[in-house]
């Protein structure tokens, strides 16, 4: 269970995925679907589970009692329904937490709300489904936690003047640090996490030409079955940017990006992710709002420290949600799991 490679892998497996679910019925029992507005017409798709104290039975347009909604966030071709998005969710359920596990745009079933197509730069819906939590919900607050890129993205939420004053703090797990390291490394590493990027990235786009005919056919695109290509070919036709690499800059959050942050926050991250080098660490801006735990074991997102329960990276969450809640001051550390 030490080794990096498997850490990273085991969640994808049917049985893990069953006991995931098993774990999180009552999360699960209790969700809603609401569709959030976020701003300039965005519509992003999330699942908002209400604790017993707040009636689950209600409409969401219910406001609940004074609470703590930690907003989960996927990373990359995950969904709401991710192995580890629904064990976080499961722990912090169960310790009092209402919980909405949110969808990037084009994630999981949601590929038909939005016309134009989405990419790692699209901070300010994810920043606006913070405001939209904030509106509905004005006695919560707000906690977030993410996964790789969605972990990127609570960071840069955290960092950003728009964000939601209700928000208590974010938590990112093994965030995608430097994208083009990132890059380089799926594209260097086991050819296994680059076939199943490629893979999932190509279903997920068909299923938004299928949505929206009129957009341009994808397919020339995806006969290359390679992540660089496939992204510059993609930042060229869909975004703003000029090249691949301004694309790549544009969501990292190594060097000043995290200077910013107005609210305490934590990153976990494995000195054995075969996708973030934990070195990068270095790179990041000193702040004394931000915890850093280096790990030596834990590979990417995964953490688990036995078959059925909640993961190491799960109680993380959870604690420092806890001393967010506190006020207790960041430090930065590593750990030697």
């Amino acid at each position: 269970m030490r080794n990096g490679q498997v850490q990273t892998t085991v969640g994808n497996l049917p049985f893990i995925q069953w006991l995931t679910r098993r774990r999180g019925v009552a999360l699960l029992a209790h969700a809603r679907e609401w569709l959030l507005d976020c701003g300039d017409g965005v519509r992003l798709q999330g699942f908002l589970s209400l604790t017993g104290r707040n009636d689950a039975a209600k409409a969401i347009t219910d406001d609940p009692a004074e609470s703590r909604i930690a907003l989960i966030l996927h990373g990359w071709e995950g969904s709401a329904e991710s192995c580890y998005v629904v064990s976080l969710g499961a722990q912090l359920f169960a310790n009092g937490f209402d919980v909405l596990r949110l969808n990037l745009r084009d994630h999981g079933q949601s590929h038909h709300l939005n016309r134009e197509i989405f990419h790692s730069c699209r901070l300010t819906e994810v920043v606006g489904a913070t405001r939209a939590v904030a509106e509905r919900f004005p006695k919560a607050q707000i906690f977030l936690a993410g996964f790789s890129l969605g972990g990127n993205f609570v960071l840069r939420v955290s960092a950003d003047a728009r964000a939601p004053a209700a928000v208590g703090g974010a938590v990112a797990i093994s965030p995608v640090l430097d994208p083009a390291v990132t890059l380089e490394a799926l594209e260097r590493g086991w050819s296994v996490y680059r076939r199943y990027f490629v893979r999932r990235w190509s279903r997920s786009l068909r299923r938004k030409r299928r949505a929206w005919p009129d957009l341009p056919d994808f397919e020339s695109l995806l006969r290359t079955q390679d992540l660089r290509s496939m992204t510059e070919g993609l930042v060229r036709q869909f975004t703003d940017f000029a090249s691949l690499e301004s694309y790549l800059d544009g969501y990292a959050i190594t060097g000043p990006r995290l200077s910013t942050l107005r609210f305490p926050a934590a990153i976990l991250l494995a000195e054995d992710d075969p996708m973030v080098p934990a070195a990068d660490l270095a790179r990041l801006a000193q702040s004394p709002r931000l915890t850093v735990l280096r790990t030596r074991h834990g590979g990417h997102c995964g953490f688990m420290e036995r078959l059925n329960g909640p993961s190491f990276a799960d109680q993380f969450v959870l604690t420092q949600f806890e001393l967010f809640t506190r006020d207790d001051p960041p430090s930065v550390e590593s750990h030697p799991r």
